[in-house]
């Protein structure tokens, strides 16, 4: 375990990256992350495994995302580096668990823009023009590395423009809806259709918010961006728990309205579950949702490559990846190399990779790491800073901690499987990085 110490607070000169994001900047890349296109293709998934009642494990999920984003909200603004989960395990159990924590990170992140990538040039695109998925899954990546490179301000204020347009089409699926129900055609009384044929009210709960969770996720990314915030001690609490309340009602919402709306069987067995409400409301064009949807599946996989970059970044900056990837342009002061690598990555698993196979391990992984975030926290109490910073009850480490167990026992065997197989990988390479680190130290 490393000794820990005393972390002087960080001043702007210390960082390569330039300091643009503002609070209501912060407060729309969280929002613009969360509310990506999970919500889009996973209100049937989550319908599948709990009942009717999809607002119960979308709640639940809420809560138990919550308790890890506080020790987040501790550990960012006492340690305001890009490299998160990773620095932070790094500096509580040394650099092992700080590899595994950011290669869990970097694998899931590569994995969601990658199966980001099909989607957008699956059912929504085709809506308006099929083309070869080569094609789509080039020319998509490329547009997304180039904006990525172009700076993290311009990165942030597409995120605005896209996340409005997010929320707008929630919003839209929200109040069809209720002119649904209005009308008189809806189904008030699926909303207490909890559990399934084969599980109890507990279990289906529980099952369906593993799912749920994967919708919530997206708000740890925002910890990668922290050298890049002008103030992130100030901001970062703000913006985080402000996106995810609102990404949290806005949620519970959608799911109220496909419910009511739309019959159980049928939700479960679209691949777009929201689609289904505006079919069923009447009057609003599928391709201004399909229009909408895209976005959505755009602007997601946009934030998660800046966050996977910045990752790579910070972990090369530690020492635990190649010292190439912390190559940064001089004019943009962006992350270049590992921009060009992260997206080569996704390239290549968007292009020869079973996504909604390696799509399912992505909460084991994440789950991974906030047990290690949130154990960090509490081996990182007895570290003192100079700079004040937000301090969340000690219990709520300690649940966040437990949540991801609880979680992890709702997971499928096979899924187990697989996320064990990217854990030794993983595991493997950080005994190289932490003898890498040894020597010289």
């Amino acid at each position: 375990m490393n000794p820990l110490r005393t972390t002087p607070p960080a001043k702007d000169s210390s960082t390569p990256l330039r300091k643009s994001l503002t609070t209501s900047l912060l407060y729309f890349f969280i929002l613009g992350d969360v509310l990506g296109a999970g919500v889009y293709v996973l209100v049937g998934q989550v319908a599948a495994e709990s009942g009717g009642a999809v607002w119960a494990p979308l709640l639940v999920a809420l809560c138990l995302a919550l308790l890890t984003a506080a020790s987040y909200a501790e550990l960012v603004t006492k340690y305001p580096r890009a490299g998160g989960a990773s620095h932070y395990a790094n500096l509580a159990y040394g650099p092992f668990f700080g590899f595994l924590a950011g290669f869990c990170m970097l694998a899931a992140g590569i994995v969601s823009v990658a199966a980001l990538t099909r989607g957008f040039g699956g059912d929504y695109l085709s809506e308006f023009i099929t083309l070869p998925v080569v094609l789509v899954s080039i020319a998509f990546l490329t547009a997304l590395a180039l904006m990525n490179a172009r700076g993290i301000r311009e990165s942030t204020r597409a995120n605005v423009v896209a996340t409005v347009i997010e929320v707008s089409g929630l919003l839209l699926v929200v109040g069809l809806g209720a002119w649904i129900v209005l009308r008189g055609d809806g189904d008030m009384g699926r909303l207490t259709d909890l559990g399934t044929s084969r599980e109890g009210p507990v279990a289906a709960v529980l099952s369906g918010a593993v799912l749920a969770y994967y919708s919530f996720v997206g708000f740890e990314t925002s910890v990668n961006v922290a050298e890049e915030t002008r103030d992130p001690r100030r901001s970062y609490p703000r913006a985080l728990f402000g996106a995810l309340l609102t990404a949290g009602a806005v949620y519970v919402l959608v799911g109220v309205a496909a419910t009511v709306t739309v019959p159980t069987g049928q939700l479960t067995e679209s691949s777009g579950p929201l689609l289904e409400v505006v079919r069923a409301a009447g009057g609003v064009p599928t391709e201004v949702f399909s229009a909408i949807a895209l976005v959505a599946v755009a602007n997601g996989a946009l934030l998660t490559g800046i966050m996977s970059s910045r990752l790579a970044y910070g972990m090369a900056r530690d020492g635990l990846l190649p010292r190439f990837l912390t190559k940064v342009l001089s004019g943009r002061r962006t992350p270049w190399a590992a921009i060009v690598t992260t997206t080569a990555l996704s390239l290549a698993l968007a292009l020869t990779g079973d996504v909604s196979t390696l799509a399912s391990t992505l909460v084991l992984l994440l789950l991974v790491v906030f047990f290690l975030v949130n154990t960090s926290l509490l081996v990182l109490r007895r570290d003192t800073v100079s700079q004040d910073h937000f301090r969340a009850p000690t219990l709520v480490p300690v649940l966040g901690a437990l949540s991801c167990v609880l979680l992890a026992t709702q997971i499928e065997r096979d899924v187990w499987l697989r996320g064990l197989i990217v854990l030794a990988v993983g595991a493997g390479l950080g005994v190289i990085a932490a003898m890498r680190s040894r020597r010289s130290s």
